[in-house]
């Protein structure tokens, strides 16, 4: 058997008709569906050795379900299928993410004429949502936005993590100059305004190093938080860095983890 990969595709949408047709067309991929109303985003999690078809076949529905040009919602995007990263999982490696990459954004400008960006080894993802469209040229695809779906950004990269903090506050300036003074290479943040409630939204690169309990301190040092919020899943030795007594305070469990989504699907693997 081919060794699994996993795909986190970040779409723009909350509508739930739409996310329940999106989520039907991945099958036994399928491992957790995320969505946010503020950030009209819904981000699926799909793994194992169909994972490949999934992707495509959730791509067509949006594709042909969704216009970018109706969007509205505080998360920064470039298309309705916004990212597409591929992920190692045990026994794979980057090699076969990025091979997946490379063949997903292929599929996708021949089939659905969507622009493609790639991202990982040679430019990392903000990159691509600074400078898609004016410095950056499409790597597959048209050199102009479909009209609908916009572009779509196709990654390979490690596990990250990503998480996010309400402040206890009005006040979004203070989500973002929290989110400033926090931002490293291996964190990247963003300060929102959800409807006049400020959140500090992340992305912990390096979750072995910096994970939820190690953002939640820091936010929490600057600014009381509201609550906290996992979004899709986390790899295990992640889960097993944080004191079990601070799991509910910090949004995570046993049962958010890949691993067990992996098992429950009857597929086996980790985070590389």
């Amino acid at each position: 058997m081919v060794p699994p990969l996993e795909c986190v595709v970040n779409v723009s949408t909350a509508d739930g008709e739409v996310v329940d047709a999106l989520a039907g067309a991945t099958g036994t991929a399928l491992l957790d569906v995320h969505t946010d109303g503020d950030h009209n985003r819904t981000v699926f999690t799909l793994a194992g050795p169909t994972v490949e078809m999934a992707v495509r076949s959730l791509t067509r529905v949006a594709t042909t379900t969704l216009d970018i040009n109706l969007h509205c919602g505080a998360h920064p995007r470039i298309g309705v299928v916004d990212v597409v990263p591929f992920v190692p999982l045990d026994g794979s490696d980057l090699a076969q993410a990025l091979a997946a990459r490379d063949s997903f954004a292929l599929w996708a400008s021949a089939e659905l004429d969507l622009p493609c960006f790639l991202y990982g080894p040679e430019r990392q993802l903000p990159e691509v949502r600074r400078s898609a469209f004016t410095t950056l040229k499409p790597d597959q695809g048209p050199s102009e936005p479909h009209p609908t779906a916009g572009a779509v950004a196709v990654g390979a990269r490690p596990p990250l993590v990503a998480y996010n903090l309400w402040l206890d506050s009005s006040d979004v300036a203070t989500a973002r100059r929290i989110a400033a003074a926090i931002r490293r290479p291996s964190l990247r943040t963003l300060g929102l305004d959800l409807s006049g409630r400020p959140q500090v939204s992340t992305n912990l690169l390096q979750p072995l190093d910096i994970g939820p309990a190690e953002v939640y301190d820091l936010v929490a040092a600057a600014a009381p938080i509201a609550r906290a919020e996992l979004v899709g899943l986390l790899p295990e030795a992640v889960l097993r860095r944080i004191p079990s007594e601070r799991w509910q305070q910090l949004d995570v469990a046993q049962e958010r983890t890949i691993e067990l989504r992996l098992e429950r699907s009857g597929q086996h693997g980790w985070p590389a």
